[in-house]
This record gives C-alpha cells, structure tokens and sequence, in this order.
C-alpha cells in the first residue's frame, strides 16, 4: 500500500506565502513523476506543476514566476511554494506521485485559502 500525506495549507492573504508538502509511504521501488494539482469549488481538477525524479519541472501558466516546486528524493517528499498568493488561488490542493511499480496515486488534499 502506498499513502501520500500532503500538509502545509491555511489560510493566507492575497501577496502572501505558503508551502505546501507531500511525503509518500508505502512499499515500492522509487518514485518516478511528482505533482501537485488544484480544485477550486465547481470547477474541473488542474494541473499546477510537475516535477520528474530528476527535477525537470513544468508549471500551469497561471503560477509560472510564483509558485516553485521541489522534491527530496531521499524523503519521497514533494514541496510546492506558493508565493504572491491572490484569491484565484483559493482551492483544493492535491499531491499525485508515479509509483514503481504500484501506479498512480493521490494524497487526500490540502485546503489552500486566500482573503483579499
């Protein structure tokens, strides 16, 4: 079995900060891509940003320049900055990793709120 524990989300005001994490657990070989993803109420999941076992990274245009992400392979852990919040940022975030050889899988999702 595989468990991804994401923490790190609250509440921020707009132009503020938060750092969000997602540590992985379980029986497997490695971990492969790592991501996070968003939802806000009454809109369809997004991606947000990418990260390959090798640290390339790809970002939703919408966060390119504010947020970064990052991963300790030695921790099977994920990190995702989120600066110069604004409200449109208000959702749902949640962490995804490729498992080998289990698949893919999803943290339980950490809230992320920002007042205006």
């Amino acid at each position: 079995q595989v468990r991804l524990v994401e923490s790190g989300g609250g509440l921020a005001q707009a132009g503020g900060s938060l750092r969000l994490s997602c540590a992985a657990s379980g029986s497997f070989f490695r971990i492969n891509d790592m991501g996070w993803y968003r939802q806000a109420p009454g809109k369809q999941r997004e991606l947000v940003a990418v990260i390959t076992r090798g640290g390339s990274t790809n970002y939703a245009d919408s966060v390119k320049g504010r947020f970064t992400i990052s991963r300790d392979n030695a921790k099977n852990t994920v990190y995702l900055q989120l600066n110069s919040l604004t409200p449109e940022d208000t959702a749902l975030y949640y962490c995804n990793a490729e498992v080998i050889p289990r698949g893919s899988y999803w943290g339980q999702g950490t809230q992320v709120t920002v007042s205006s």
